[in-house]
């Protein structure tokens, strides 16, 4: 008789301790659009748009420390895993700058001046203690969920993410990150996503894009409007971006070329002199 009252004990036991257990993973996993954290995950991810090619028109609004904001007419090209490149031209069509975001640089253009910079990733990283990668800028103006270090985001990596519900959205944070902080979040009801923020641990810096007015581009959504912001300066650094007139086409150069007519420059060299105008 002991020894079955000690046996129905263990059991009991065992039993409360699994259903704390369950219990605990059911508040890991908050309701979100009507679906359970994971569910939710799983249908924002497999219903990301895998965009090859998009372009279109950009009406830029730089802010620097509250001071005169620059307007400038650009466009925008995004070539998946090769390229981002945007044309500065102002008047008539008239190609005035170029910045171009390739896997092994960063080229800045000056073609007033016949001038240019071109740094690698490794230097830049190595410039600003950072870890900067061309798949992250890529994924931020292509409005993508990205882990650092691949490529494309898959259900088989939701494991990364710690999701908690904020009302009508749901926000992700990447797991088990040293430097930088990844945050992101999407629509309760549609997935869509609206801010990503990379923040550097620590401190109260922090890169902050800003997605709105969703229009239809191909069978699926892309933001018209952007705003990227750095934070945690005590002053205003911004860049808005109005996009217009995207479609989804492939008919563009993809590498800039320059003649031997271009000076290269440091750097610091050419911010300094774009920011004095």
């Amino acid at each position: 008789m002991k020894r079955f009252i000690y046996w129905v004990y263990v059991v009991c036991l065992i039993v409360l301790a699994s259903s704390c257990r369950s219990l605990r993973h059911a508040e890991r996993a908050p309701m979100i659009g009507g679906l359970k954290g994971e569910e939710y995950q799983e249908k924002v991810i497999s219903g990301l748009p895998h965009w090859n090619c998009v372009t279109g028109k950009v009406a830029l609004n730089l802010n620097v420390d509250g001071g005169k904001n620059t307007k400038l007419s650009a466009t925008l090209r995004m070539k998946k895993g090769e390229v981002i490149q945007l044309s500065v031209a102002p008047l008539l069509g008239i190609e005035v700058a170029r910045l171009e975001i390739s896997p092994d640089r960063i080229l800045a253009v000056d073609r007033l001046h016949k001038q240019y910079v071109e740094v690698s990733f490794d230097e830049l990283n190595r410039m600003a203690d950072l870890n900067l990668s061309f798949d992250v800028l890529q994924s931020l103006f292509l409005n993508e969920i990205f882990l650092p270090g691949k490529e494309t985001v898959e259900v088989s990596d939701l494991h990364r993410f710690r999701m908690t519900s904020e009302g009508d959205r749901a926000l992700w944070e990447v797991k088990d990150t040293r430097k930088l902080a990844y945050r992101f979040r999407t629509t309760a009801d549609k997935g869509w996503l609206e801010n990503t923020s990379v923040a550097l641990s620590g401190t109260p810096y922090a890169l902050s894009w800003t997605y709105g007015d969703f229009g239809k581009l191909g069978t699926a959504y892309f933001p018209q409007h952007i705003l990227a912001e750095l934070q945690g300066t005590g002053k205003t650094y911004s860049l808005d971006m109005k996009l217009s007139r995207m479609s989804v086409g492939e008919d563009w150069e993809t590498r800039t070329s320059l003649s031997s007519r271009y000076k290269k420059i440091e750097l610091t060299t050419l911010l300094k002199m774009w920011l004095e105008k």
